[in-house]
């Protein structure tokens, strides 16, 4: 064979190589997509699937709790206001959290144009993955009690908009001081308080009992002019419901 003929054959066998391992790489490329396509499909399937699995054995179908404007939440909007809405939370339930956030400004609004009245109760309700529902609860006692409704709101939405996951990791008490100083909270007047929140406090306990005397069992639970609100698929779903309902 011929110099030329043998560089010739070379070159083949390099291009052949390289067209090979183009191909591998494509599909390995192709498996890996459908894997992460897989993952993301299941993790759907999970998320999707808990959701409807709590709607499904959530036992919260009667709830005897007292109108708008108790001790264990804060209040937005008139007293005469022509509807009234409570809703029960954990600062740490995924599904408060997207509840909140489609709903949190409509409300407001709403609130401010005199069409309702809303109080929101937090509570512990999910103590089994962690002691930061109840931390996150208490922080939210003492702002209300240290620096009244207006910067309790403010620190509540924050909470929300900072949200965990439930698995973890949790903020720690001076991540929370810091969001109710970014609420309008006084450092001096809430700094000692927060920072040794352990959740054990006398409000969190009395808030979660009342709560449970209520009938709650699961969040969110909505209470529209006194009745449970489930009037929906998702939490997206239910909040635009309720939207519309008071709109």
């Amino acid at each position: 064979m011929s110099k030329r003929n043998r560089d010739a054959a070379r070159a083949e066998r390099i291009a052949k190589a390289a067209a090979l391992r183009k191909e591998q790489e494509r599909q390995e490329a192709r498996r890996r997509y459908l894997m992460i396509g897989g993952v993301v499909a299941a993790l759907l399937v999970i998320v999707v699937g808990g959701w409807f699995l709590s709607r499904a054995l959530d036992t919260t179908a009667k709830v005897d709790a007292p109108a708008a404007g108790s001790k264990y939440g804060v209040t937005i909007g008139p007293k005469d206001a022509p509807h009234d809405v409570v809703i029960y939370e954990d600062f740490l339930c995924p599904f408060c959290g997207e509840l909140e956030a489609e709903t949190h400004e409509k409300l407001a609004t709403l609130a401010d144009d005199g069409k309702v009245r809303v109080e929101y109760r937090p509570f512990n309700l999910l103590s089994s993955l962690g002691d930061y529902s109840a931390r996150s609860a208490e922080a939210f006692s003492i702002v209300l009690d240290k620096s009244g409704p207006d910067v309790a709101k403010k620190f509540h939405d924050l909470l929300y908009a900072n949200q965990p996951e439930e698995k973890g990791p949790f903020p720690s008490n001076e991540d929370i001081l810091k969001l109710a100083v970014q609420a309008g909270a006084s450092e001096a007047d809430v700094k000692d308080a927060i920072k040794n929140v352990d959740g054990k406090g006398a409000w969190v306990t009395d808030a979660t009992q009342a709560a449970l005397d209520a009938g709650v069992r699961s969040t969110p639970t909505i209470l529209l002019d006194g009745k449970v609100y489930q009037d929906g698929r998702t939490p997206a779903e239910i909040g635009d419901n309720l939207i519309a309902e008071l709109s």
